[in-house]
């Protein structure tokens, strides 16, 4: 099993979370097997989002997909995302 934790800024969280709901079936299709998003406390717009997956080959895969990036820049992420893989 692999685990992804991705850290970023978003402009504004309900647009970016409209984009990531609408994203659902590209997660299924790239092997994300659980997923769960969380805000900072302190600041609702950094965002922790956790994704599994059954290997980290399939995660790697997935954050290298050309519609991953699109839905990225739709949702208003500011800057690169942090991506760091777990098995």
């Amino acid at each position: 099993m692999a685990v992804a934790l991705v850290v970023h800024r978003v402009a504004d969280y309900d647009a970016w979370r409209k984009v990531y709901d609408s994203v659902a079936d590209m997660q299924k299709e790239g092997g994300v097997t659980q997923e769960s998003v969380h805000r900072m406390v302190d600041d609702p717009n950094n965002i922790l989002v956790i994704h599994h997956f059954n290997d980290v080959e399939t995660a790697k895969a997935f954050f290298g997909r050309e519609d991953l990036r699109d839905a990225l820049q739709r949702s208003g992420v500011q800057g690169e995302p942090r991506v760091e893989l777990f098995e």
